[in-house]
């Protein structure tokens, strides 16, 4: 079910297509703020692989960046989406690793469209 916080019951598919389209870039860029700091959670483990934020790192887009477009906060977000799904995930088959995989997808779509 969709993970905003109206409690509207949409598929989550829906949810990340109001990411791609309604959101404004303020609303993108808080996003993109909260979504690090579940990254340096994350980061934090023990047991969560190191590596797994290094492509997020490399796009070297921040939620500090403003001056950033926002189609590049948006494959941002997504490209650590994906990166937090698969911390999450115990497999490709749970809803985390489902999530990570349609997550990517939107990652390499709006990759092409930068």
């Amino acid at each position: 079910m969709c993970i905003c916080d109206t409690g509207c019951q949409k598929p989550l598919n829906s949810a990340f297509a109001y990411v791609t389209v309604q959101m404004h870039k303020d609303e993108l860029l808080e996003l993109h703020d909260h979504m690090v700091q579940i990254k340096d959670y994350f980061a934090d483990l023990e047991d969560v692989d190191s590596e797994l934020f290094d492509p997020y790192e490399e796009l070297d887009v921040t939620p500090n960046d403003v001056h950033k477009s926002k189609s590049e906060h948006k494959h941002a977000v997504f490209v650590l989406g994906n990166a937090l799904a698969t911390a999450m995930s115990e497999d490709e088959f749970s809803d985390a690793g489902r999530i990570g995989k349609r997550m990517k997808e939107l990652a390499e779509d709006a990759e092409s469209k930068l």
